[in-house]
């Protein structure tokens, strides 16, 4: 797959001064910065699905949206690459890769029903910890001590933001129901993510993305079956709608692609580790639209979370 840098033709004089290692780190630069997007793009997606969580059921509402990605997404990429089916092995590796994904967001709906947008931004920065542990089993990518260190301080931020710096919450593990079901979702996440470079063999990137939605929509129809005749659906507020189209465009089509793209240029736990914002952006939006207020024990843990984010950004020692 091809770096997105531009194709410089630069003179002697030019090239003494910027050597390929420079360009290397200018595409690394772009990179970083679509993760930036992705992790706000995704962080949005907690205070929409908790504001329509309650329109139809997860199951419904997760197929709704991955068809409607899918189907948004399907005339670029038959228009672009053609349409056909690709090779049955592929496509058993894109199937096998949604159930994860399509696990990880029906928990997460279906934890809104009973926790905050906040703890659930706050649980998603546990992703990066358990991403490394899958990423060594499954890919042989060893952390070194430096980014280990930088796992070990974000999971603690993310507790501290849960729990809001009650230590006998902590030391109880009072989760909440919602929190415990979104805690298999984002381990079902971290194995997405890990699995990622094991299925892309080499396709076009959007390719991979649009059959891995694809899938998960079936999948994501049969779970839902049951519940389908039963759905007046002129009764659903057009907000539902709306939000769930939302989704579908911004927090499903761009942040699975920049996940994808990210994974195969940075590595599974490099990217993961930029989950570690999520509670930031979280807390941001639900405070500036209302649903929550700022409490200044959520403050630490936010320290905590830029601090692990920085120490895993800047390990040096990545293997991809």
């Amino acid at each position: 797959m091809q770096t997105l840098t531009k194709d410089l033709t630069p003179d002697a004089t030019e090239m003494d001064v910027l050597p390929h290692e420079s360009q290397t780190s200018s595409s690394n630069l772009y990179v970083h910065a679509l993760m930036l997007l992705m992790i706000f793009l995704a962080a949005t997606s907690f205070p929409v699905g908790k504001a329509i969580t309650y329109g139809l059921p997860p199951d419904v509402m997760m197929m709704l949206r991955f068809f409607t990605a899918a189907l948004l997404f399907a005339p670029y990429v038959f228009g672009k690459h053609g349409f056909k089916l690709p090779p049955m092995h592929s496509l058993l590796g894109y199937g096998l890769l949604s159930i994860p994904l399509v696990t990880c967001f029906w928990t997460m709906f279906e934890a809104l029903r009973y926790t905050s947008a906040v703890n659930t931004g706050a649980i998603y920065t546990m992703v990066p910890a358990i991403t490394a542990i899958f990423a060594f089993l499954i890919n042989k990518e060893k952390a070194s001590i430096r980014r280990s260190l930088g796992l070990m301080v974000g999971t603690i931020g993310a507790l501290w933001i849960v729990f809001r710096g009650d230590v006998q919450a902590v030391i109880g593990l009072e989760l909440n129901y919602g929190d415990v079901i979104f805690m298999f979702g984002v381990t079902c996440m971290s194995f997405y993510s890990s699995m990622i470079k094991r299925v892309y063999k080499g396709e076009p990137m959007v390719v991979m993305t649009f059959w891995v939605i694809l899938t998960g929509g079936f999948w994501l129809l049969m779970l839902s079956l049951s519940s389908l005749p039963s759905i007046e659906w002129r009764q659903v507020e057009l907000s539902v709608y709306g939000g769930v189209l939302y989704l579908a465009i911004f927090t499903t089509l761009a942040t699975f692609f920049l996940i994808q793209y990210g994974t195969v240029k940075l590595g599974p736990t490099k990217v993961a580790a930029y989950g570690f914002l999520t509670p930031i952006f979280v807390l941001s939006m639900t405070m500036i639209i209302g649903m929550s207020k700022f409490e200044w024990s959520f403050v630490p843990g936010v320290v905590l979370v830029l601090l692990a984010m920085r120490l895993i950004q800047m390990d040096a020692s990545v293997v991809r």
